[in-house]
């Protein structure tokens, strides 16, 4: 491979060339190059020099650069493959899907969707981050699958990093930092693939619920935490439903076909639920064929439609309580999938992070909402 910049040719002999070479076939002599977008020229031991620091022949450079790091990339993919049937978790948790799925919450099958969605990020961190320990008799490093399987791990049961650290023969700073930078790959791979919002959403075809035109139901939820310290964040971040009182609150919208499409950043549970919703962008694709379900919590917004208030005292009208039952029998999709988010303990227990850390929370909840809608398309939700 050669650059289309760069001439070839002997000055003793002055044949043609028409590859590089460092020597000539007819009179054993140097080749001469010369670059044709500088002008440059020189012996064959001082074309590299140039090409290094040649604008013009940089294409060549780049292009050969990638093919090395493509051969070294394979080389340590086979690496890590060889490194998964040896070492556990993996090892072990893979022999069943049984197994697999009391660990991680997804089947064999499930992981290794996930893991072809974020292998090449997975694989370039841990090329980077493989640590050198003088005992041999201790992997000091987690293969590619084995940080994928150790996240989905924590996340499912929510198990303490010094629990985790000593599970894997790892220091416990080592564990913090590569759950975090895993969460991380996991959002910008996996995310975006499984949640979205419908492109052509007012076509989209709505089976059930009142009215034709309802497109997606919202409501939030939470994640409980300690009660915080400070008495000003204990105003904040309270919420009565909450088994602590105190949690960061998130909201979810699905569709009817019971996947979920949206996941807000996450807030300081005293933010109603209106202030969310207003937030969270959703407001921006109603109009009159997509209309928004939701709880009494969001009345007072344009295409929002929310179950009736009883009259102060008076009764519901019949058609009144009919509606409000379609309403209510609508939004049982989206309290079935925020029953489903609690099964991975990091959102159903208390929370122990940092509470103001929302960009970190935030993307917690994303990762396990995608999570969850792989989950729901194996085992959806009865209709």
């Amino acid at each position: 491979m050669f650059s289309p910049q760069i001439e070839w040719s002997c000055s003793e002999c002055q044949s043609a060339v028409a590859d590089r070479r460092k020597y000539c076939t007819d009179c054993d002599s140097m080749l001469t190059w010369t670059c044709v977008g500088s002008g440059k020229s020189g012996l064959y031991t001082h074309y590299y020099r140039h090409r290094d620091s040649c604008n013009y022949c940089t294409p060549e450079f780049e292009e050969e650069r990638q093919q090395e790091l493509e051969e070294k990339r394979i080389a340590v993919q086979q690496q890590f493959q060889n490194l998964d049937d040896k070492q556990r978790p993996w090892s072990e948790w893979k022999r069943t899907d049984e197994s697999c799925i009391q660990h991680t919450g997804h089947d064999i099958e499930q992981i290794q969707q996930l893991y072809s969605m974020c292998e090449e990020s997975l694989i370039c961190y841990r090329s980077h981050r493989k640590e050198q320990h003088a005992d041999d008799n201790i992997i000091p490093y987690l293969s590619p699958i084995n940080l994928l399987v150790v996240t989905l791990w924590y996340l499912k049961h929510y198990h303490s990093e010094r629990y985790i650290s000593t599970e894997l023969n790892l220091g416990r700073s080592t564990v913090n930092y590569f759950l975090t930078e895993v969460i991380n790959i996991l959002h910008a791979c996996v995310y975006p693939e499984l949640i979205s919002l419908p492109v052509n959403i007012a076509s989209k075809r709505t089976p059930h619920g009142p009215e034709q035109h309802h497109k997606l139901i919202v409501d939030s939820t939470f994640i409980p935490i300690p009660e915080p310290y400070d008495s000003d964040r204990r105003k904040t971040y309270y919420h009565s439903k909450s088994p602590t009182n105190y949690a960061i609150k998130i909201q979810i919208a699905c569709d009817f076909h019971h996947r979920i499409v949206h996941v807000s950043e996450c807030y300081q549970g005293s933010v109603h639920d209106i202030t969310v919703l207003r937030d969270s962008g959703l407001l921006e694709h109603v109009n009159d064929s997509v209309q928004i379900i939701a709880d009494k919590g969001c009345i007072g917004e344009d295409y929002v439609i929310t179950p009736g208030k009883k009259p102060h005292g008076r009764e519901l009208s019949d058609e009144d309580k009919n509606f409000n039952r379609d309403i209510n029998s609508a939004r049982a999709a989206i309290e079935n999938i925020n029953q489903r988010l609690k099964t991975y303990a990091i959102i159903g227990g208390v929370y122990r992070g940092a509470i103001d850390d929302f960009e970190k929370t935030t993307k917690i909840v994303q990762v396990v909402a995608a999570l969850c809608n792989m989950n729901l398309d194996k085992h959806p939700i009865r209709k």
